[in-house]
């Protein structure tokens, strides 16, 4: 019997992280289609499973790190062989995303990301800060090993935490988006309208913007902006990855605003686009979504206050709540 309940606890665990090293191994194919060789090493300008790993942790615990280690060695061994540099990399890979999620947890993160604190947390401690260790042991082994020329190391290691950085900032928010879509009955047509003229947008924006000869990139922020105003991350966060994809598309084929720039010049402007472009999606929805959560906790208090007034004075409280509109 407590061998069969030992089993029973351990079937989770165990079914969470394979599925969560299929989606490592899944979404890291994808980011691979679209590589760039800087030094020798081969880096991507947007890392996803690294966002996809810092959500599992945060939504399933940190008992899910095992599943990074092993969606990395399964990365790892369909393009070379394991030696000391790809132990190096799995160890980054698997530390980052872990510190992260208890850095989070330790300034009292919320998934919900409602708040503008959340935000600024996941911004600074979630892809900043503790990217820097997946890029210094990745990089660094490879150097050690002598599979990476000393001097290639600072470029290696910068584009390395900015494609890790970008993960969580454009996939992370994503996933946490996805969570919170709750869609109630009665949602008018003229939203859905919006929601599918807002994708439209994106997507046509996104093409017109990364393919013109123009440096048209600026028009992306005002799709940003509406999606944040309008439905906040769960509207924000698909947009961003629309212009993820188109840019990191247009940057690597070298076409469109990125045509006849250098590799270093190419990789600094996307890298700034794809941050302002987080940036600016997360932290406007979730000072949106904090003002939609105080007003109505105002509004929950003023119709409490009313009913108050109703039972001391019958028939005052409901003259002036709630107001007429």
């Amino acid at each position: 019997m407590v061998r069969t309940g030992e089993v029973r606890r351990l079937a989770p665990v165990v079914l969470g992280n394979l599925v969560l090293a299929a989606c490592y191994y899944g979404a890291a194919k994808v980011g691979l289609l679209e590589q760039v060789v800087i030094a020798g090493a081969v880096v991507t300008p947007l890392w996803p499973p690294t966002g996809i790993a810092l959500s599992f942790l945060l939504l399933l615990g940190l008992w899910m790190w095992p599943g990074i280690a092993l969606g990395t060695l399964l990365v790892i061994s369909t393009l070379t062989r394991l030696d000391l540099a790809g132990i190096g990399v799995i160890a980054g890979n698997t530390l980052a995303p872990v510190c992260a999620c208890l850095m989070l947890r330790r300034v009292g993160f919320r998934t919900e990301l409602d708040r503008l604190r959340d935000g600024v947390a996941l911004v600074v401690l979630g892809a900043f800060a503790a990217m820097v260790i997946s890029a210094t042991l990745g990089s660094g082994s490879q150097v050690l090993t002598g599979a990476l020329p000393p001097g290639g190391f600072w470029r290696t290691w910068a584009s390395w935490w900015a494609g890790d950085a970008m993960g969580v900032l454009v996939v992370t928010p994503l996933l946490l988006a996805c969570r919170l879509v709750r869609l109630p009955r009665d949602v008018p047509l003229y939203r859905w309208v919006e929601a599918a003229v807002l994708l439209a947008a994106a997507v046509a924006v996104s093409l017109v913007s990364t393919r013109s000869s123009l440096s048209l990139l600026f028009l992306m922020f005002p799709v940003i902006v509406w999606a944040a105003l309008r439905f906040q991350l769960v509207g924000a966060a698909p947009c961003v990855l629309v212009m993820s994809v188109f840019a990191i598309s247009g940057a690597t084929g070298r076409y469109g605003p990125f045509a006849g720039r250098s590799l270093l010049e190419t990789m600094v402007n996307l890298q700034a686009l794809n941050a302002s472009a987080a940036l600016t999606a997360l932290l406007l929805s979730a000072i949106v979504t904090e003002q939609n959560a105080i007003r109505h906790r105002i509004e929950q208090l003023c119709q409490e206050l009313a009913e108050v007034v109703d039972r001391l004075a019958p028939g005052e409280g409901r003259h002036g709540w709630p107001p007429e509109r």
